[in-house]
């Protein structure tokens, strides 16, 4: 009789299962997405967030990440959030990279209470970087004059078609480093004694899953499915939650008012190309 109540409820109901809620966090790491493309940050990540902790019955969260860094301030936004969820809805917390976790990747893969690779998995890069380039020889050379006007003296610093100035790369590299030390500090209070006594540990470099898990950086080698069958038992049922989508299933957009004008898309498509430029780049570095 109790075999043919439990066979009248729904399958989602029954208790002869695990359900763990996976949140997938892919992608570069910017403040704003391109049409097209949807970048990485607190906003495309948060409504997902919400809802995986809030399924009261799972024991944790699994999240699956990869991303090779990008925004420090988006990076530590969806760290945070992560966390205050967890203590908020005490649940546990397993981070599993995929490609890489990075930079600010690996930022987000702090949120973890553990963190599992794939021997072929990329960690690491503990640093700050920032980018440019300089058509000072440009312009003179394609007759174009630059105009500029300005009531603060520092108000182009680092303009990209004036002369370098040391002053302005010394003031760079400080913000850097008050960033840097940041990070560095989040590493020690995540990792703790787990870390080990490597001076390379935080001057950028990156590491294969393996090396990650000798220095610390994460807790070992193991696959989602795999890993959490063993924690819970082979009736485990992943369950893959996502934000807001429209009827066709595709992730919504950010929502703007009004509608977009010639200048605007424009504008929108030349920030894509230096967006994708950018992003083809954070990949690049580390072979992807």
């Amino acid at each position: 009789m109790k075999n043919l109540v439990a066979g009248l409820v729904p399958k989602r109901f029954r208790k002869d299962k695990t359900i763990i809620p996976v949140v997938r966090l892919a992608g570069t790491i910017m403040a704003s997405g391109s049409p097209g493309r949807r970048n990485l940050n607190l906003a495309s990540a948060a409504p997902a967030l919400e809802k995986a902790f809030s399924m009261k019955q799972a024991p944790c969260v699994a999240i699956s990440l990869n991303s090779p860094g990008g925004s420090p301030v988006q990076s530590r936004l969806i760290y945070q959030r992560i966390r205050a969820l967890a203590e908020e809805k005490q649940k546990k917390v397993l981070i599993f990279v995929e490609d890489v976790a990075a930079s600010g990747g690996y930022m987000i893969a702090l949120a973890g209470d553990e963190i599992f690779v794939d021997p072929t998995s990329i960690v690491g890069s503990i640093g700050v970087v920032s980018g440019g380039f300089g058509f000072t020889e440009m312009i003179g050379k394609i007759g174009v004059e630059r105009r500029v006007y300005t009531s603060g003296e520092n108000k182009v610093m680092l303009d990209p078609f004036q002369p370098e100035k040391e002053k302005d790369v010394e003031f760079l590299k400080g913000l850097q480093n008050e960033i840097h030390q940041v990070f560095i500090q989040m590493v020690k209070d995540r990792r703790g004694a787990k870390l080990a006594d490597d001076p390379d540990l935080f001057s950028g470099l990156f590491w294969s899953g393996n090396g990650g898990v000798e220095r610390g950086l994460v807790d070992g080698i193991g696959d989602m499915r795999a890993t959490l069958k063993s924690r819970y038992g082979d009736k485990v049922e992943l369950k893959l939650v996502t934000g807001p989508t429209n009827f066709l299933g595709r992730k919504l957009p950010g929502v703007v008012a009004g509608g977009f004008n010639g200048a605007e898309i424009a504008a929108g498509f030349a920030s894509g190309l230096a967006e994708t430029a950018e992003e083809r780049a954070l990949w690049g570095r580390y072979g992807l």
